[in-house]
């Protein structure tokens, strides 16, 4: 079990990297925000499927990142914040961890770097493309690939017809390749006030 959320943390924890996206270049992005949700990630493991699920909330002020993860029935098995200085990871039966930065602590609690870089964009839905221009996902342009090999497609939203509609699922796909596994993630997330 504790591998399994650190394996969940590692994910949120890893798609903290990215720098967000400047507001000046994509209408509607926020860099304070409260979300939660779902999530569910199937990967391969010793070449057998594998899947994990649960809720999570996520706090970003700034640049600092509060994410509470739980089980689908509610309980708590994790929590991390993420500032500039640090990335820590605490369990309730493990002793914190701590690095320096994200990519550090994936690769030191799974013993690999999990390559997700832009969650805190996505969540929002905007993302950086395989041309290195932003993107800011809407109902009839909902499917982009990014730099770093990862295929979004914004399901659904929140509200169809806002003049920027949020998302409501994300489905988040990276292909296997020669040092990584085929992992696709679902985010559906809570109705936002």
């Amino acid at each position: 079990m504790s591998r399994i959320v650190s394996f969940f943390a590692c994910l949120l924890l890893a798609g903290c990297a990215a720098a967000p996206l400047s507001p000046s270049t994509v209408a509607a992005y926020r860099h304070n925000v409260e979300l939660s949700g779902r999530l569910q990630v199937n990967y391969q493991k010793d070449g057998k499927s594998e899947s994990v699920s649960g809720k999570f909330s996520w706090q970003q002020a700034g640049s600092r990142i509060d994410v509470t993860l739980a089980s689908p029935l509610g309980t708590t098995l994790a929590r991390i914040t993420v500032t500039p200085q640090a990335a820590t990871l605490v369990q309730s039966d493990q002793a914190p961890r701590t690095a320096p930065d994200v990519d550090r602590l994936t690769n030191d609690v799974l013993g690999w770097s999990l390559p997700v870089s832009g969650l805190r964009d996505w969540l929002q839905g905007h993302a950086t493309g395989a041309d290195g221009k932003p993107f800011a996902a809407s109902p009839l342009n909902n499917t982009v690939t990014t730099a770093d090999g990862w295929k979004l497609r914004f399901v659904s939203w929140q509200d169809e017809n806002a003049a920027h509609p949020s998302p409501r699922r994300i489905d988040c796909e990276r292909p296997a390749t020669l040092t990584t596994e085929e992992l696709t993630i679902r985010i559906v997330l809570d109705a936002q006030p």
